[in-house]
């Protein structure tokens, strides 16, 4: 860590004590779940056709893992708000799709085009009937039936597909489901690139091995990419929910969660949102909702399981929760400062209020993750 970016965590540091000293106060259940449901039905109006095609740069399939993203959103807002509304949709969905992966391809090896299936489980469990958990079993079960665990080569697969593996482990109590899935980790943490994608060190992620050093930001410091930790937060919280406690390997879990939390409530921004360069605020510096929604899920669910310390991390979150109520979603439900997809801080840029990404789903489906957990943490 330079002297610079040294001086920047100390200004950042006492901006949060300050705020710790006026935090801000928790916002109550009933008006976290009406932001939620208007961000929803702002996006529900807009595409009511759960089979249409998304259209860009090119026209891709609607269980592309953009929409998958917000489909698990949806579940979560469905788990405390179990509207037959929300129900139906993801179930037309994933009927529509035949309950299968991207273009029809099961036996994909594609993290992205697997993320489907983290909803086609839910839907499953809800009513288990075989033809709705049965390609992503396949296509999963396809990658056990090899030795290859390198397919995970950008963190975002991370999230992808981690808790596709972790969910089968349990319907199936079969704990191979659970050592592949570490294996997989592992060798992105520990291997991709250089020396694997994680720098212990900083708590944070290299988004892949582009990025690892000798390349820096502008300022000399490490890119850490703010959404693209966000997806591994995201899947260590989310398989830290599904997995048993005696699951093997929950402890490495639960230890590099616990390490990323501390290393973002260092570079939270005044206002309460996340740069889109979590160690160069100069670099394309300003509010970003989608790292922030999934900083604010990891955070609020690891103080809801007693993992992370609410003394400490209630006032990060809350902060961050009403500064994307207040900031970034408008009064019809469309979320403002969302960075389009992309690997890199430069993406998309520059980001506003009003400003209509390339894709809005899988920014909404981070704050509806996130909002779930909030919600939860403000029932007491």
């Amino acid at each position: 860590m330079n002297g610079k970016f040294a001086l920047i965590c100390l200004t950042t540091g006492l901006c949060l004590l300050i705020g710790t000293m006026h935090a801000q106060p928790a916002m109550g259940q009933t008006e976290i779940l009406e932001k939620m449901r208007v961000a929803n039905a702002y996006f529900m109006k807009k595409w009511p056709d759960v089979g249409k095609t998304i259209i860009t740069n090119k026209e891709r399939a609607s269980n592309i893992w953009t929409r998958a993203v917000y489909y698990e959103g949806l579940m979560a807002l469905y788990s405390i708000d179990p509207k037959q509304a929300y129900y139906d949709y993801a179930k037309d969905w994933a009927e529509f799709h035949k309950w299968n992966l991207r273009d029809g391809d099961t036996y994909t090896r594609n993290a992205d085009n697997q993320c489907a299936g983290q909803t086609y489980i839910d839907l499953y469990l809800i009513d288990p009937q075989p033809e709705r958990i049965k390609h992503i079993k396949a296509s999963i079960d396809s990658m056990m039936n090899t030795t290859k665990i390198d397919d995970w080569s950008w963190i975002d697969a991370i999230q992808m597909t981690m808790p596709v593996f972790a969910k089968l482990g349990v319907i199936y109590n079969n704990k191979a489901y659970y050592e592949r899935m570490f294996a997989m980790y592992n060798f992105t943490k520990t291997k991709h690139g250089t020396n694997g994608l994680y720098n212990k060190k900083d708590g944070l992620w290299w988004r892949d091995a582009d990025f690892d050093p000798p390349y820096q930001e502008p300022n000399g410091e490490d890119c850490y990419w703010s959404r693209g930790n966000g997806w591994v937060l995201v899947a260590l919280a989310r398989v830290l929910d599904i997995i048993p406690n005696d699951a093997p390997h929950r402890k490495v879990y639960v230890k590099d969660l616990k390490r990323m939390a501390k290393a973002l409530a260092k570079v939270q921004r005044p206002d309460g949102f996340w740069n889109v360069s979590l160690h160069d605020p100069t670099h394309f510096g300003g509010k970003e909702t989608s790292g922030t929604a999934m900083f604010v899920y990891g955070m609020a669910w690891g103080i809801n399981n007693g993992i992370l310390s609410e003394k400490k991390y209630r006032p990060i979150v809350n902060k961050a929760w009403n500064a994307m109520v207040s900031d970034a979603l408008h009064p019809n439900g469309f979320l403002g400062y969302l960075q389009s997809t992309g690997k890199e801080p430069s993406e998309g840029q520059p980001l506003s209020y009003d400003k209509i990404p390339d894709f809005e789903d899988y920014g909404l489906g981070a704050f509806l993750l996130a909002g779930s957990e909030m919600y939860k943490l403000n029932r007491k």
